[in-house]
């Protein structure tokens, strides 16, 4: 039986934004190269939209982790299955997300990355549940949408490896 998916936000409602956050970044990295963290799977469409919409000189990378735990649970023990192909040293980074919720993964990821004396870095995220946040620390510095805590797809956003290619964000109904 195929899931019920409601639409949460549009296909244009998500360019819109992108458009509007890739403006602010774009000003506040003027006259700067930005360096892309792209954080794998569900990253990579947002990141592509972002970088396209960009006017600094962009440069990319890409990371996968994963987060052990029961389900749907963040342990927050987190381990790199991809990681960065160049140093950070220097660099104004950007670390680049799909969704952030209890932070977990976050937090742990970029201690890692600071350890990598790169000059800045801030974290850009398509959506946000903070609601769900148990790491306080982690502090997004751009965020397209705030969401309910739902459970989304759409936009890289999976339920089981399905409806990462959706054009907007929907909610999976049960």
């Amino acid at each position: 039986m195929a899931d019920k998916i409601r639409v949460l936000l549009t296909e244009e409602e998500v360019n819109a934004r992108i458009n509007e956050i890739a403006h602010e970044i774009s000003r506040d990295y003027e006259g700067k190269s930005l360096h892309l963290i792209c954080i794998l799977k569900g990253g990579v469409f947002f990141t592509c939209e972002l970088a396209k919409r960009l006017t600094v000189p962009v440069s990319l990378d890409f990371m996968s982790v994963s987060s052990y735990g029961s389900g749907t649970v963040s342990s927050g023990v987190v381990k790199i299955i991809k990681d960065l192909d160049e140093p950070l040293e220097g660099k104004e980074v950007l670390i680049v997300e799909d969704i952030i919720d209890s932070g977990r993964t976050l937090a742990y990821l970029m201690e890692i990355l600071k350890q990598r004396n790169p000059k800045s870095i801030q974290l850009c995220t398509l959506l946000d549940k903070p609601e769900r946040r148990v790491k306080k620390q982690v502090q997004v510095t751009y965020t397209c949408f705030t969401i309910p805590d739902e459970f989304v797809v759409g936009y890289g956003l999976d339920y089981d490896q399905k409806y990462r290619n959706l054009p907007y964000i929907g909610v999976v109904e049960q």
